[in-house]
């Protein structure tokens, strides 16, 4: 990896309903067993693709705004275009967005996927545990993203491979002149307003990982700032997301 990749994001094609990012690297095969693939069908009939990771045996956490029907999730995959045998392909049993989540601001967008069975743990499937309460992270800190997202500009499709970026975490105060909802109580602010040098992340809905822990899921990016993008933190929602994994 370089030592500085900076987050270049875009949005997929109407109906995606997916952040797609561009650039990064491959990471070597199941060194990300957390990862998620969230696949689902919507009203229209459209199919979407979103990122999530795994957090508990059967709850996968992702963004709200990734909701659909049918919805299925991968787990210990590395090449989503074949069928390896670290896969565990699992159907959702429910959806569980938050119920403050606004659709149209994507404010609170944070969701819970309830897996009809529980995940069998391997060395390319495990889950993340939560960073503490009060933890944060601050301004300049490295942390990185992963997913399979679209690699390049000329690219028709989002990748079959596990792709990953690193990105500075940036102060507030720069997402609120690009985001007019942005939240510093809820959100993070990540990316770089200088470079425009490429770099990856995931789908929608894929952590944000610094001192290997989860601090935020992939929620928004700026079609006129390509440089930015709004993550939901994760602490503010924890005792939401604690209550709901004990619920039967």
């Amino acid at each position: 990896m370089a030592p500085v990749l900076i987050l270049l994001a875009f949005l997929m094609p109407l109906g995606a309903h997916a952040e797609e990012i561009i650039g990064g690297h491959e990471v070597k095969p199941h060194s990300c067993p957390y990862m998620a693939f969230v696949r689902s069908v919507h009203s229209d009939g459209k199919r979407s693709r979103c990122g999530g990771f795994l957090v508990q045996d059967n709850f996968v956490l992702t963004a709200a705004n990734c909701r659909g029907r049918s919805m299925k999730v991968v787990l210990g995959a590395h090449n989503i275009k074949i069928q390896e045998q670290t896969q565990q392909i699992i159907p959702v049993a429910k959806v569980i967005p938050h119920p403050n989540y606004n659709s149209k601001d994507k404010i609170n967008d944070i969701m819970l996927l309830k897996l009809e069975r529980k995940a069998k743990r391997t060395k390319a499937v495990d889950f993340l545990k939560f960073p503490r309460a009060k933890a944060r992270v601050w301004p300049g800190k490295k942390c990185h993203v992963a997913g399979w997202g679209i690699s390049s500009f000329n690219a028709t499709k989002a990748s079959d491979l596990l792709q990953e970026a690193e990105l500075r975490i940036q102060v507030d105060q720069q997402c609120q002149k690009t985001f007019y909802n942005y939240s510093r109580k809820t959100e993070i602010c990540a990316g770089d307003t200088k470079k425009l040098q490429l770099a990856s992340m995931g789908d929608s809905g894929g952590p944000l990982i610094c001192n290997a822990r989860p601090y935020g899921v992939l929620s928004s990016v700026n079609l006129e700032s390509t440089t930015l993008a709004i993550f939901t933190k994760i602490s503010p929602f924890l005792p939401w997301i604690r209550r709901t994994m004990r619920l039967p």
